[in-house]
């Protein structure tokens, strides 16, 4: 993770004795990865964190993709999702390769039980919905357009705030009805290849690890686990833990989350989007400037509002480009989105890489002059084709790729008498 920190009591050195206030030893655990040599977080718990009893297999998580030899543009409409499960259970994956996936939320419920993710690192953007996130390794505050970084093994709990029952946050979450109200909304990536999700190493110093100078966000932006860390309480609980393309559920006798104290660099962590200090340029900026993480074969891009290039003669939307070795993902989640039509809050599109993308027909003309844009979108690109899930395929506008079958004309130019080109909408 980013920077080294610790939290709660930990001994002077490492491996030593640490004896509770009843003379018996805490049990010392290195949660580290990349066999030993990765980053790593040194945790010391109240009982032993082996001792858990009635295992067994609850479900498959292995999505099963379609439409793998089809390569064709695609647009997603998530605002209709009904609410279902909880913050794990709800969880609908809609695309993925051997990578990454991405799968959209939008929980109708609360998890009664802890969870771990023993197969792949976690990044949760939270479109609207807040609450809390208990980690063993302390407590976060999640709200509106925070990312919620969970690496590899961390046992949580996620408990969303309960929405008023007045209504008076209906327009936030996209006119859902008093009854078909959820907690809230998620888009969910997710490592499939062993990597971890980190801030780019563009960011930071090869020496020290700090964020440099010219990053978009630094140390200051991340809000780290806080108190209350330990919860020292004997009982039944339930511990799921997905790995094998499996979630399995594991009983506790004590509080999965008794550890007493930590150190170490890897922990989850907050970063609100709004926190994001967008790089502006001259002429129009490539993607790789929104960059906020990144793993193994994908990066996830953050495009916020910014001022607009101010070359006199600038073309502020996106050229047309060929990036011939990426899929291009974009969640699209507030403003105004100048060089998509027909794009709202909730989209999500998807240019895959062998054919080019670039502005709507109509939009280039429309932008000039333009110097701000108030676009707020989440952008994930893959190394390898992203495939599509039969979920994906049930919300998916099949006209979006006849979107940019439309004649080229020169400003002012009627169009089979339908009017000008710049008053398309």
């Amino acid at each position: 993770m980013p920077y080294y920190t610790k939290m709660g009591q930990i001994p002077k050195t490492r491996h030593i004795q640490f004896r509770r206030p009843d003379g018996a030893l805490y049990s010392e655990e290195l949660f580290g990865t990349e066999g030993f040599v990765g980053p790593s977080s040194t945790m010391y718990h109240i009982h032993p964190p082996t001792q858990v009893s009635g295992w067994k297999t609850l479900y498959e998580t292995k999505p099963e993709y379609v439409e793998q030899s089809v390569m064709r543009m695609r647009h997603a409409k998530t605002a209709g999702m009904k609410p279902e499960g909880d913050a794990v259970t709800g969880r609908v994956v809609l695309y993925g390769n051997a990578d990454v996936e991405m799968a959209m939320c939008v929980p109708g419920e609360q998890m009664p039980y802890h969870f771990k993710n023993g197969q792949g690192d976690e990044c949760l953007f939270f479109h609207y919905g807040s609450g809390t996130c208990r980690t063993m390794f302390g407590t976060l505050k999640f709200g509106r357009k925070d990312y919620l970084v969970i690496p590899k093994g961390t046992i949580y709990q996620i408990e969303f705030d309960e929405r008023p029952d007045d209504g008076s946050d209906s327009d936030a979450f996209g006119g859902y009805s008093k009854a078909d109200m959820p907690y809230g909304k998620f888009v969910l990536f997710e490592t499939c290849n062993a990597s971890h999700i980190l801030p780019p190493p563009g960011y930071l110093s090869k020496k020290t690890a700090q964020f440099l100078e010219h990053a978009p966000y630094c140390e200051r932006d991340l809000r780290i686990p806080e108190e209350p860390l330990t919860y020292d309480e004997l009982g039944e609980f339930e511990v799921r833990i997905k790995a094998r393309d499996c979630v399995h559920s594991y009983m506790y006798s004590y509080h999965p989350l008794d550890v007493i104290g930590w150190d170490g660099c890897y922990y989850p962590y907050c970063f609100n989007i709004d926190d994001f200090a967008p790089i502006v340029g001259k002429v129009h900026m490539p993607p790789p400037i929104h960059q906020t993480f990144e793993g193994h074969n994908f990066v996830i891009c953050s495009f916020c509002p910014r001022m607009l290039d101010f070359h006199p003669e600038a073309i502020p939307v996106p050229y047309n480009h060929s990036n011939i070795d990426s899929d291009e993902i974009l969640y699209y989640v507030e403003g105004n989105y100048k060089a998509r039509r027909g794009i709202e809050s909730g989209s999500i599109s998807v240019h895959p890489q062998g054919i080019p993308h670039g502005p709507h027909p109509g939009t280039v003309e429309k932008s000039l002059g333009k110097t701000y844009t108030d676009e707020l979108a989440v952008m994930c690109d893959t190394f390898r084709p992203m495939f599509p899930t039969k979920a994906a395929l049930d919300i998916d506008d099949e006209s979006y790729p006849e979107s940019w079958r439309a004649d080229h004309h020169a400003p002012g130019e009627e169009r089979n008498g339908d009017g000008p080109v710049n008053t398309w909408t």
